[in-house]
């Protein structure tokens, strides 16, 4: 079992990597997210792990460097998902969209190579047909967990005591 990699952050806002015993910065945070790194961020005063507000200042930092990935409209579509009465739905969607694209990134990129002198529209169709599959089965799973709540019973019918 790896060891998670403990960055304290002090109120003066300095991060401290308690492994490399150094002051970091966030796009050090950066490049421990993409080497895939183990890590926590800890408040120092309170003890409460801030890893989260930690990420979101990263992407924050990222959005105003270059080309948004993020839109105002889908930001505001984030904020008002929030009020939502399923967040769970929301959340797992959004992680399992992303997981996807990237997944499909690598499959494409393995495609590419594997067959440099086939048939690269076939292979582009594999991949599309591939996520519609995938698509509709979230929608399904979604959907039966709007229909019938956490603990398997229809929200539209509640049984009667």
């Amino acid at each position: 079992m790896t060891d998670i990699r403990t960055i304290k952050k002090y109120p003066n806002r300095r991060l401290y990597d308690t492994q490399d015993s150094r002051y970091i910065t966030l796009q050090d945070v950066r490049q421990l997210v993409l080497d895939d790194a183990a890590f926590q961020v800890i408040d120092k005063k309170t003890g409460e792990n801030i890893t989260r507000c930690i990420l979101l200042q990263v992407i924050s930092e990222q959005e105003a460097q270059g080309e948004a990935v993020m839109s105002e409209d889908f930001l505001a579509q984030v904020i008002r998902a929030y009020s939502g009465a399923v967040p769970d739905v929301i959340r797992n969607y959004l992680e399992r969209t992303l997981k996807l694209f990237i997944d499909q990134q690598q499959k494409l990129a393995d495609n590419f190579c594997a067959t440099a002198g086939s048939d690269p529209v076939r292979a582009m169709s594999e991949v599309a047909m591939s996520n519609m599959n995938q698509w509709l089965d979230w929608q399904k799973q979604g959907l039966n967990t709007v229909n019938t709540g956490p603990e398997g019973r229809s929200q539209n019918h509640p049984s009667k005591p």
